[in-house]
């Protein structure tokens, strides 16, 4: 009876746990797919009851026109987007601003929290996007900080800046001359990215200035919104004609979701199982939502939730939480353009390309297939010709082979010596920074004509600067350094990694570097107008006026308050001087040469910095009249 009894109640665990999973799929007489307003709704998500997996309930509301998917009850989020095969959905955060509940203002401090998807447990189906989001925070003087709610840990955070004398009503945005895209300079608003996906977070902002009283030129503001968005609409939404409002106007963000694993409580046991072990995909095909018959399940990579999305295999497409025609089905490649320009054939998840009879060749290339007669005619011709110079030049192409062997292994060793591997890791979070950032030797020496002494800028003790063209028509200053030291490379590759993420307009913007060579060569934006000492020691009169002297001296201390403070791990330059201090076209200073610069943690006050006394009197007076 005992035994019985047991048997049972596994049945009915398990016939629980398949329900739960939606094993059978939507109910009979649910829209496949829904719509609500102009929102297309795929299942697993659903808007009536039994039309969609545990979790992916949705709310339609109907009271407005044209009408709104809701995320939840409560109406916080705006679903305008949903993807089957990226696993995400876009929606307007109608909240806007991030809820600071405490903030009377003015104030020194303030907290608040993010929590659009509400309280955030282990088996929450959605979380914030860490690589389609970033924290945007606005004001004068102002820092914000992003943090795990449930242990308090620092996720990110940045500070924006004003000028007491600043007359602007909208904050600096600057073009971003690698991507075309433009963004927060620091002066005004500030922006970064979220690395950690939550469902919730706490903020924290802190007035860096609470002795001068907000004037209302710059409202305060911290937000979660999706990356590029505050770009697109900064000078509208700090418009002062909105007042208040612009901190409720809804902002975009995206989340991903997934399918939570199923937890049954086995008879005779203490510990939940999934079926497969792992908390995640199932092993028993039966209780997996991946309903499709040519679909795959795949685990959900993150250390926060548990669960899984699907996908359709390769060759098909479609859905595959559902079974059957609704589910993913096979695509015809025959169909489409540029697949096959010969014989095609479209089979079960992939196809067949083939050259017409009496032809030969590529049949995946335009113009690739080519009738045998003329074929066998021009390889004849061609072979023959080509035996007399390969018997000719077969030495000297071996030659040239074991070159260019001997320059790429010398290449391979120079990357790992130079820590290539640790800069990449430091820049995962986002592959196109990380791409862009390492440059090739191959791309520096087309640039600067193998290095010619024609393209050489200047040079001292530390190297020699050329100026170079990259392939992308941009012109640069390429630092090549005399000599390294091999203990100091790990702290060089994390102060490139730090570097390559500073946008100011007053910062000599850096480009990339190249770890192929013996000596890392650093690439820099290229500044026209020479140094601020080119300027200062000139014979005859005065060359700059006194209000120039005054802004270049503004924008030097602009420009190192922010390497000091804005950025996650505070830079010390270490080496400020007239001959490091660049002007361009408009006398814009921008501070240069970060070849002495270190950084220190955020917890740490300071480095402690040794000079020759060669050096001492020379900065000391450099410090007094760099300007003057």
């Amino acid at each position: 009876m005992i035994i019985l009894a047991a048997a049972l109640l596994l049945m009915l665990q398990l016939s629980s746990a398949d329900a739960q999973l939606g094993g059978a799929g939507p109910a009979p007489g649910c829209p496949i797919p829904d719509t609500c307003g102009n929102v297309t709704v795929p299942y697993p998500f659903g808007i009536r009851a039994g039309c969609s997996l545990p979790g992916f309930n949705l709310t339609c509301d109907q009271t407005r026109h044209p009408p709104r998917l809701l995320l939840g009850d409560d109406g916080t989020l705006e679903i305008v987007e949903i993807s089957l095969v990226n696993s995400t959905v876009r929606a307007m955060d109608v909240a806007g601003a991030v809820n600071i509940s405490n903030y009377v203002g003015p104030g020194p401090e303030g907290s608040g929290t993010w929590r659009g998807l509400g309280s955030g447990s282990n088996d929450s189906t959605y979380i914030l996007s860490e690589q389609h989001n970033q924290f945007v925070v606005t004001g004068c003087n102002v820092q914000g900080t992003l943090l795990l709610g449930d242990s308090g840990n620092i996720i990110t955070g940045c500070s924006s800046f004003c000028s007491i004398r600043d007359t602007w009503t909208d904050p600096v945005v600057s073009n971003d001359p690698r991507n075309g895209t433009a963004t927060c300079s620091g002066i005004g608003c500030c922006e970064t990215a979220i690395p950690i996906g939550r469902p919730s977070y706490s903020v924290q902002f802190k007035d860096l200035d609470p002795n001068h009283e907000n004037d209302g030129r710059l409202p305060m503001a911290v937000r979660v919104a999706e990356r590029g968005w505050f770009d697109s609409v900064a000078t509208h939404m700090l418009d002062n004609s909105a007042g208040n409002s612009v901190l409720q106007t809804a902002v975009p963000v995206v989340l991903e979701w997934a399918v939570a694993s199923t937890r049954i409580v086995l008879p005779g046991t203490t510990s939940p199982d999934s079926g497969g072990g792992n908390s995640s995909c199932p092993v028993d095909a039966a209780r997996s939502a991946c309903r499709s018959s040519h679909s795959t399940c795949h685990n959900v990579a993150d250390n926060y939730r548990t669960g899984y999305v699907c996908r359709c295999k390769d060759g098909y497409d479609g859905n595959p939480y559902l079974a059957g025609d609704d589910g993913c089905q096979d695509i015809n490649e025959c169909a489409l353009r540029g697949k096959c320009f010969g014989v095609c054939t479209n089979t079960a998840g992939s196809y067949e390309c083939r050259c017409r009879r009496g032809a030969r060749g590529n049949p995946y290339m335009e113009d690739g297939c080519i009738k045998s007669s003329l074929g066998l005619s021009v390889g004849l011709g061609v072979g023959s010709g080509a035996g007399l110079l390969v018997v000719a030049l077969g030495a000297t192409f071996a030659a040239r082979r074991i070159k260019h062997q001997r320059e790429r292994v010398l290449k391979q060793k120079f990357f790992k010596k130079n820590r290539g591997h640790l800069l990449q890791q430091l820049l995962s979070q986002n592959a196109d920074i990380a791409e862009r950032m390492i440059i090739p030797l191959v791309e520096l020496e087309k640039a600067t004509n193998n290095f010619d002494k024609t393209r050489k800028l200047g040079g001292g003790g530390h190297g020699i600067v050329y100026k170079g063209i990259l392939s992308d028509l941009h012109v640069v200053a390429i630092k090549k350094s005399k000599v390294a030291i091999q203990r100091e490379i790990d702290e060089f590759i994390n102060e490139v990694a730090i570097l390559s993420q500073i946008n100011h307009r007053n910062v000599v913007r850096l480009f990339g570097c190249c770890l192929e060579t013996e000596v890392p060569l650093l690439v820099y934006e290229f500044i026209s107008n020479g140094t601020l000492y080119d300027h200062l020691h000139v014979e005859g009169p005065i060359s700059l006026p006194w209000e120039h002297r005054l802004r270049i001296a503004t924008e030097t201390a602009r420009a190192l308050a922010y390497i000091h403070m804005a950025v996650s791990f505070p830079i010390i330059h270490r080496d400020v001087k007239s001959h490091n201090i660049l002007l361009d076209g408009s006398l814009t200073a921008k501070v240069s040469d970060f070849g002495a610069s270190r950084s220190i943690p955020p917890d740490q006050t300071g480095i402690l910095c040794t000079t020759t006394q060669e050096d001492s009197p020379r900065r000391v007076t450099f410090t007094a009249s760099v300007l003057f």
